[in-house]
């Protein structure tokens, strides 16, 4: 491939960059280079919903850890992401949750001026082949079929009718609906009619694979982006021990994720200063905010004994619930996530081993005050990146799953859960609630925000997801969020895709 040209390259074949690579290729008169460092999605599992557990700490995960996090008792937390076609889409959950209006309305506010949830509504539509009942917030015939729970075993009448005893919207709410919050319903999953899993490799490159102007490579690392003045004039990888150049005519898209992305930029001279020139890398371009503004979704286990046994779910869960726990911030995005699933899930059942029926509950932080910092270890790109998501640095998040676990004990007293749910196991009603909930909380695996839109100086890329001071250079993907979506992040990851292909469109 040395000395080939391109119009357009796209680096990582995630959930944004197959949206990426389809949609440029759609003009058989460019030329689109699509580059993953993993290898093709052929692994049975990826296509089976069961499958996921399997893949996890495998050769299709990049299996990135954390430093040691004060908040959460020293310890290093691993964080699952996809190193495969398909990136995360390829060994996730499945779970469909656009994100909170307020999310985007946020966004917009802070200078991402377009990213509002009018602007997007008609992507996400656009997205969506959804199986459920239709209104006029949801797509049909899109490229990606999302279904409303099709696994009876991890619907759980017990969990919805408690919730609405609560006072909360149900049993058939849809969050992803007109509005997200205080509602409990099943959730939703991103899975085919013929029940395999809908990853963005399956949704959008598949169908375009036998372009002729579309080349896919894998195994390929870029480890540079090369650039002179303003402009990018390529991209610089290895394969297979031989290291190779490329060229491009028009754009460069950085798909990496919010791990990878701002640490391709960093490795390429575009970051902090100050930080680049400590691991002895030429500043090509001082943008500060590259690595920083890092959140990450937060989860914390609480299990309940079952009065009778039930089938095991064949999905991680099936039904969920949107809270803002925060009563001083009314207006704020919901910071909650409660999920819960009936039974132990089948495909977690040899690694959880318990031999009596139980309920999980699942709260989860999904606004979290805590922020953190992607930084090199070296110039070293076979260096993975020093991770430190700063976890329950900030008492509010801490608080959040003390109220969260307050919630779970108040849907376990309702006539509808205390008949099917009869006692808590863990943490147990006399547990030191912060010592448990620091001891045990752990990610979710959804990674956002180092390389934010904005206009400010902290801002990485504008609007139009062009990194600032370049010509030709895009971020597309979990990376460029202002500030994490309320719930699971490849339903946004898909639409930023969407959205990037259209303004490279528009603007070319």
């Amino acid at each position: 491939m040395t000395g080939s040209s391109f119009d357009f390259i796209i680096v990582g074949a995630g959930a944004a960059g197959c949206v990426v690579a389809s949609r440029l290729s759609a003009n058989p008169d460019v030329s689109v280079l699509l580059i993953e460092a993993g290898e093709g999605a052929s692994n049975p599992n990826i296509a089976d919903p069961q499958g996921f557990v399997s893949l996890w700490g495998s050769e299709l995960d990049w299996k990135i850890s954390t430093e040691a996090q004060t908040g959460a008792t020293g310890r290093e937390i691993l964080i699952n992401q996809g190193k495969v076609i398909g990136g995360s889409t390829s060994i996730n959950a499945l779970m469909w949750v656009r994100g909170n209006r307020r999310n985007f309305d946020e966004w917009a506010a802070q200078g991402a001026t377009g990213w509002g949830y009018d602007d997007l509504l008609p992507i996400f539509k656009k997205v969506e082949d959804f199986t459920g009942k239709l209104s006029p917030v949801h797509g049909e015939g899109g490229p990606v079929c999302v279904q409303p729970n099709p696994d009876p075993d991890s619907r759980s009448d017990a969990f919805l009718n408690g919730a609405v005893e609560l006072g909360y919207d149900g049993p058939d709410w849809d969050y992803n609906g007109e509005r997200q919050e205080n509602g409990a319903g099943v959730l939703q999953f991103s899975i085919t009619r013929d029940n395999k899993r809908a990853s963005s490799a399956q949704a959008y490159l598949d169908p375009a694979s036998g372009r002729t102007n579309l080349t896919v490579i894998t195994g390929a690392h870029v480890f540079r982006l090369d650039t002179e003045g303003s402009r990018v004039t390529g991209v610089s990888y290895s394969k297979d021990g031989q290291t190779h150049q490329v060229h491009v005519e028009r754009e460069v898209v950085v798909c990496g994720g919010a791990f990878l992305s701002p640490k391709l930029l960093m490795l390429s001279g575009i970051g902090p200063a100050k930080h680049l020139s400590e691991v002895g890398i030429e500043v090509k371009a001082d943008l500060p905010g590259v690595g920083q503004n890092l959140q990450d979704h937060l989860q914390l286990p609480v299990v309940y004994a079952g009065a009778a046994e039930r089938p095991l779910p064949t999905l991680l869960t099936g039904n969920t619930m949107f809270v803002n726990t925060r009563t001083d911030r009314p207006d704020a995005p919901p910071d909650l996530q409660l999920n819960f699933t009936p039974a132990v899930p089948k495909p977690l059942a040899p690694v959880l081993n318990i031999p009596v029926p139980v309920g999980i509950f699942l709260p989860i932080l999904i606004q979290p005050d805590s922020t953190g910092t992607l930084t090199l270890r070296s110039s070293d790109p076979n260096d993975a990146p020093r991770v430190h998501p700063n976890y329950l640095s900030e008492a509010a998040d801490v608080q959040t799953f003390v109220k969260a676990i307050d919630l779970i004990r108040d849907i376990a007293g309702t006539k509808a859960m205390s008949e099917a749910y009869v006692a808590e196991v863990v943490p147990g009603r006399e547990a030191d609630l912060e010592g448990f909930i620091r001891s045990q909380v752990t990610t979710i695996w959804h990674p956002a925000g180092t390389c934010r839109i904005g206009q400010d100086e902290q801002a990485v890329v504008d609007p139009q997801l062009r990194v600032r001071g370049f010509d030709n250079l895009r971020v597309a993907d979990a990376s460029v969020m202002p500030t994490v979506t309320s719930g699971n992040t490849q339903a946004a990851c898909f639409v930023i895709g969407e959205r990037a292909a259209d303004l490279i469109l528009n603007h070319s």
